[in-house]
């Protein structure tokens, strides 16, 4: 088990420290469930009343929040709580599971594909002809990388994940488990008999850029021709789709359930919550931010954020919002007058 006094855990995080410095902490927890010896965080005002009801040793603190440490608990004061939390885990994360460099006896490796040093590629992974692995990437159990695919250095990849043929994933990426890169996109024509659907070939690929991740069982589509392209830093949470030849900017973020249909460009720096989508064609300014439950149909302007079906502007939508609450005691008004 690892163990860290608080005196060393604040001045890892660059925090000021108050109350007992030898405490010794073992462990993180949300603030109500958190026992003697484990640190906990205060990020928001309404966690200060469960902070002196819970048993946690220690608190990360938001600079500003009215806390006292109490006795024999001690508080860390730091301008940034969830980014000091993030530095705290990094020092509790145990380590990643087992995959050990070289290729497993179970692992079927085409003659024709290139492994790098130090690659680890786990048991029952299939690497199709041509395929690069470049050097340090983990292949975890039962992962298919396809025909003349490319896989920068670093790159981890979970089990189940199937990359399709002639993709290219850059450095230092991680695709989670069940993850699908390179499928067919979705495209369709009614039959000249009309009696049936003619599929159209997808004969596009996929790009993506350095340190991506994609969460687990999120799906990325080969383009129709050119490639579906998912820039540099972008973070994908599960159960995401992009459809046929989206292109996705630098350091996006898209929560989970959310969705981009065909040919949608995403600026840098955009942000999706969660089961947001984005019709067809449409083009996302840079930095602009896409509420959970949003349907975006038209074109947005860098640095807008937008809420509601279809989406609107933030302030406009709330305003909708705040009407639309106030339309049954209207209702009832305008009923009694009639009478």
């Amino acid at each position: 088990m690892k163990r860290f006094s608080i005196q060393a855990i604040s001045q890892a995080i660059g925090g000021t420290l108050t109350g007992n410095p030898a405490i010794l902490i073992t462990g993180v927890e949300q603030v109500l469930e958190a026992m003697e010896n484990q640190l906990t965080f205060i990020g928001q005002k309404k966690y200060i009343k469960p902070w002196y009801e819970s048993r946690a040793s220690a608190a990360i603190v938001k600079d500003g929040l009215d806390v006292r440490p109490e006795q024999g608990r001690a508080l860390v004061r730091v301008a940034d709580a969830d980014l000091a939390l993030a530095q705290v885990l990094q020092m509790f994360e145990p380590p990643p599971p087992s995959c050990a460099v070289g290729i497993h006896s179970t692992a079927v490796v085409d003659p024709t594909a290139t492994i790098g040093a130090e690659a680890a590629i786990g048991a029952g992974c299939y690497i199709g002809p041509g395929v690069v692995i470049g050097p340090g990437v983990r292949l975890y159990p039962n992962v298919t990388v396809m025909d003349d695919t490319r896989i920068g250095s670093g790159t981890v990849i979970w089990s189940g994940a199937v990359i399709r043929e002639r993709c290219r994933i850059g450095s230092d990426c991680i695709i989670h488990p069940n993850v699908t890169i390179g499928a067919d996109g979705f495209g369709y024509r009614p039959s000249p008999d009309g009696r049936g659907l003619v599929k159209i070939p997808q004969i596009g690929t996929v790009e993506i850029g350095n340190g991506v991740e994609i969460g687990a069982g999120s799906c990325v589509d080969r383009g129709k021709f050119s490639a579906t392209s998912i820039g540099d830093g972008t973070k994908i949470d599960n159960l995401v789709q992009i459809a046929h030849n989206c292109r996705l900017g630098r350091s996006c973020v898209m929560a989970g359930q959310s969705g981009l249909a065909g040919s949608v460009t995403l600026g840098d720096g955009v942000m999706m919550g969660g089961r947001a989508i984005v019709s067809d064609h449409v083009t996302v300014g840079d930095g602009a931010r896409i509420g959970g439950n949003a349907g975006v149909v038209s074109d947005v302007a860098p640095g807008k954020t937008l809420l509601g079906l279809p989406a609107d502007d933030h302030r406009q939508t709330l305003r909708l919002w705040a009407a639309q609450r106030q339309l049954p005691e209207l209702i009832k008004q305008m009923t009694i007058k009639k009478r």
